[in-house]
């Protein structure tokens, strides 16, 4: 009894321990982000650097509106692509998926996961990058669009991000659909609803949090991708015009010029940093307060 009690203190200490280095881990990055950022931000000036239209380091003049929107605008693109994708592939392999097929789907989205994103990269700049451009002389020809623009551009970065969210969110779904309990479904069949009420008014409902989980993720993977947008998305530090024009975001001004920064330049990018990292906190409270809410009602 005394070996055991012994070992079962010396696991709580371990876990106790990981547990620390955790949250050490998550105040070191915001320790040093603030540090390094906040400064940067007062010399520029707050207002400035964060409704700044202008990115020029060279000139000392620092402003970040444009990669802010374009990384909303890219991401908002890849959730319209990827969540009614994914969300539906989780049903179809909770509900419907016979046995034979659902091994190899399931191990091609677990693939997905595993693919690096210098090669999604790859894919974009050969395959969508093209279609895309053919895309967009086609409807210049039809008169929709002024300037088809040249591939590089904000549709051809969210469709990329909405294939790369798509492993996140089938897999995490998938698991929350089939955690809700069986009886949920087979009620509603007996009480004469059909399959795919039954799926989507009793099952989907019972997995609210696991999908909004799984959503949130998704989206942390999208605002957060740097290597594929780089080249894929045009890196134009401007205003976006519209979805066939290329934009620059927030990762990726941090990506291409941090190699080379200094003193002030180097500061501001750290700062902007700083505004992903608010972001990412922002997503994850809103969730919080998001659920929170579903469970009083």
């Amino acid at each position: 009894m005394k070996s055991k009690a012994w070992t079962e203190r010396v696991m709580q200490g371990v876990f106790f321990i990981a547990a620390c280095t955790s949250v050490l881990a998550v105040a070191l990055i915001c320790i040093f982000l603030f540090a390094n950022g906040i400064p940067a931000m007062k010399e520029i000036g707050f207002i400035r650097f964060l409704t700044g239209t202008q990115w020029k380091p060279n000139n000392n003049i620092y402003g970040i509106l444009p990669m802010i929107v374009g990384s909303i605008y890219v991401t908002a693109g890849a959730v319209i692509v990827g969540v009614p994708i994914g969300i539906l592939t989780a049903v179809f392999m909770a509900m419907y998926c016979p046995r034979k097929l659902y091994r190899p789907l399931k191990a091609a989205t677990e693939l997905l996961a595993g693919i690096p994103s210098v090669v999604y990269g790859f894919f974009g700049l050969v395959v969508l990058v093209p279609w895309i451009r053919s895309l967009g002389r086609w409807l210049k020809e039809l008169g929709v669009v002024r300037s088809p623009g040249n591939g590089n551009s904000i549709l051809t970065a969210s469709l990329l991000l909405g294939m790369m969210i798509l492993p996140t969110i089938i897999g995490v779904t998938e698991s929350a659909i089939r955690s809700v309990p069986a009886q949920y479904y087979e009620g509603a069949l007996a009480l004469g609803a059909t399959r795919e009420r039954s799926i989507f008014r009793v099952i989907m409902p019972a997995a609210k949090s696991g999908v909004i989980a799984g959503i949130v993720l998704g989206v942390g993977r999208a605002i957060g991708e740097t290597m594929a947008v780089i080249m894929i998305a045009g890196n134009q530090p401007r205003m976006p015009q519209s979805l066939l024009k290329g934009v620059r975001t927030l990762t990726a001004n941090i990506v291409m010029e941090m190699g080379y920064a200094a003193e002030l330049h180097r500061e501001a990018l750290i700062a902007t940093g700083v505004v992903l990292f608010v972001f990412i906190l922002i997503i994850n409270f809103s969730v919080a307060l998001l659920n929170r809410r579903t469970e009083r009602e």
